[in-house]
């Protein structure tokens, strides 16, 4: 079955399509894809993943068309970005 891999970076966004055999995992998946080569600050221990935008396990099994998303860590607190966007005159008011 064909799955997708999607990582992003501020800067980069890729696109892996992996070929993987019937009751692969989504850690099977992205050990093959290759990512963790180009990427080697992937850490999945600490990187969580998803299939769809749904956090899941690394132990999920995928299914046919299965897009698994590897996702960066948050580094600032999304409840003060807004504030800040204010302070600044650039956002909108709701």
């Amino acid at each position: 079955m064909k799955i997708g891999i999607a990582y992003a970076l501020p800067q980069r966004q890729v696109w892996f399509d992996v070929n993987i055999p019937d009751g692969a995992t989504v850690k099977e998946a992205i050990e093959r894809s290759g990512i963790l080569k180009q990427f080697p600050e992937i850490d999945l221990e600490k990187n969580k993943v998803g299939i769809f935008s749904k956090a899941c396990k690394l132990d999920a099994v995928l299914t046919d068309g299965d897009r698994v998303e590897i996702y960066r860590p948050i580094i600032c607190d999304p409840k003060t970005v807004p504030r800040k966007a204010k302070a600044g005159g650039d956002a909108e008011e709701a």
